[in-house]
């Protein structure tokens, strides 16, 4: 089992940029596949990207691909999200979640544990 927690949202303006970083507990990191969602107001909650337990492949919404970097640091237990020329769109609550997987899957219901999120606002 892995706890999962999400930190680095804020308020930004359009243009700006953040880094979100999702600290996971126990000893398995490692094995675990990684992925970021996000949920807006009133709206279901959508994939972001995903990265595999090496870090070797990662994945991009193309609402974010170009704008958005996903990694890893398998000896921090953590994984990160830069993201770089923030629109107003991009504004919700940005959650990570892992699953034991050779994969990086981009449904929500494949993965097995999530963070509590950490909420994002972008400025026009």
């Amino acid at each position: 089992q892995v706890q999962l927690v999400e930190s680095g949202g804020g308020l930004v303006q359009a243009g700006g940029s953040l880094r979100l970083s999702c600290a996971a507990s126990g000893r398995t990191f490692s094995s675990y596949a990684m992925g970021w969602f996000r949920q807006a107001p009133g709206k279901e909650r959508e994939y972001v990207a995903a990265i595999s337990w090496s870090g070797g492949s990662t994945y991009y919404a193309d609402s974010v691909k170009g704008r958005f970097t996903i990694s890893r640091d398998n000896a921090k237990n953590t994984v990160y999200l830069q993201m770089n020329s923030l629109k107003p769109e991009d504004t919700a609550v940005y959650y990570c979640a892992a699953v034991i997987s050779e994969l990086a899957p981009e449904r929500d219901y494949e993965y097995d544990y999530w963070g509590q999120g950490t909420q994002v606002t972008v400025s026009s």
